[in-house]
């Protein structure tokens, strides 16, 4: 019951951002239909425990042979229905497997088209290989991660795939939708990890070209080259973090942990900042993690332990608002954000390749005889569900 319940969703099997995209949507009550291979193709984790595939939750899975005419057939049949379509294959793949957009628009005119790559659709690298950390690095993110000894540090891969990726694929998916209710007519949405993860830094751009924020690694108010900024090792090897950038609140982290009688330099005498640095760290060595979050939790000092992903489903607050849920003996972060009326819910565990290709026909208004023929041809597959250990 979502906001987004009626609208009905095709994805064309990939993996990361478009996964992605496709799970955000359908916890938001998209009916998601997902067109897989008809044999593991090492995209995720195919052929094992479903399960843990949490990208994949919600969604029916159809597995279809797209070098088969009958095949193509059959995603056409879904595309006439479907409100969006979403690929992230490279530039052209598409087209030849005969599934373009000008194809399916052909055969519904209001079809949104999402398309998702690192490069974009064209440009002189559109159709190199590539990941993540590549598309961040051609866009000045990966440059900034990182500190003055470390050298850049990937951050893992959110802000490509899924900062960069997925969540631009969902927001012009949604603003193509909403144009269309007026106009009847789709269009394609053009999605680069690149340029997403570019947007991301907006406000880094802004500060680098007042001259604020330096190409130094390390030396920025973000980058940890402050010292009121950053995280720092307990006495008991764990961590803790501190974000007091205010001077409200760095006068209250100074409080809490006993600097105020320090006499340090002022908060923004930035050339004295890696010495603070070595003084903070001396001082948040002396109490455990814990120690410091019953001093500091909870205040305007803007502080959090740093916690594992074992520890996070447990932390109180996440507990208090359900942030986390269990699915099939898997802890995963619940739907975002919480809506007042329209609730916001996982339509369902992750499914098997191919288990639903019969199921997932039907609903979108194939024949039972139809259904038998595509089958008995090839063009499609029904497999068996995952009946192994958890």
């Amino acid at each position: 019951m979502g906001p987004l319940a009626g609208m009905k969703i095709i994805e064309l099997a990939g993996i990361g951002p478009v996964p992605f995209c496709s799970t955000l949507l359908s916890d938001m009550g998209a009916q998601v239909i997902r067109v897989d291979r008809t044999a593991p193709s090492g995209l995720g984790i195919s052929g094992k425990n479903p399960a843990f595939d949490v990208l994949g939750r919600g969604r029916k899975s159809i597995s279809v042979d797209l070098k088969h005419p009958d095949g193509v057939e059959a995603v056409l049949r879904l595309v006439e229905q479907a409100d969006a379509l979403v690929e992230g294959f490279r530039p052209g793949v598409a087209e030849r497997l005969g599934l373009g957009p000008d194809v399916c628009q052909g055969r519904n005119e209001k079809l949104v088209y999402g398309r998702m790559t690192g490069w974009g659709q064209d440009g002189p690298i559109s159709h190199a290989a590539g990941h993540d950390i590549n598309y961040i690095a051609l866009s000045g993110v990966l440059y900034a991660c990182g500190t003055k000894d470390s050298g850049p540090v990937p951050p893992l891969n959110l802000t490509g795939d899924f900062g960069g990726g997925a969540m631009f694929l969902a927001f012009g998916l949604m603003a193509a939708l909403w144009e269309a209710q007026r106009s009847g007519k789709g269009q394609v949405v053009d999605t680069s990890m690149l340029e997403g993860s570019a947007y991301l830094m907006l406000p880094i751009y802004g500060m680098h070209g007042s001259g604020f924020w330096t190409d130094e690694r390390g030396a920025n108010i973000l980058d940890t080259g402050a010292p009121f900024y950053g995280t720092y090792e307990t006495k008991d090897s764990k961590h803790i973090s501190v974000g007091s950038i205010e001077p409200k609140f760095y006068a209250e982290l100074l409080e809490k942990s006993g600097m105020d009688t320090m006499n340090l330099p002022a908060q923004m005498d930035r050339e004295n900042w890696p010495a603070m640095k070595v003084t903070y760290a001396k001082i948040f060595k002396q109490k455990t993690r814990d120690e410091w979050s019953e001093i500091m939790e909870g205040s305007d000092i803007c502080f959090a332990p740093v916690l594992s992903m074992t520890e996070a489903p447990s932390h109180p607050q996440n507990v208090a608002r359900d942030s986390f849920v269990d699915v099939l003996g898997v802890p995963q972060p619940a739907p975002a954000p919480k809506f007042s009326r329209t609730k916001a819910e996982i339509q369902g565990p992750p499914p098997s390749l191919g288990q639903d290709t019969e199921e997932g026909l039907a609903e979108w208004g194939f024949s039972r005889d139809e259904i038998t023929a595509l089958v008995t041809s090839g063009a499609v597959v029904q497999n068996e569900p995952y009946k192994g250990e958890a």
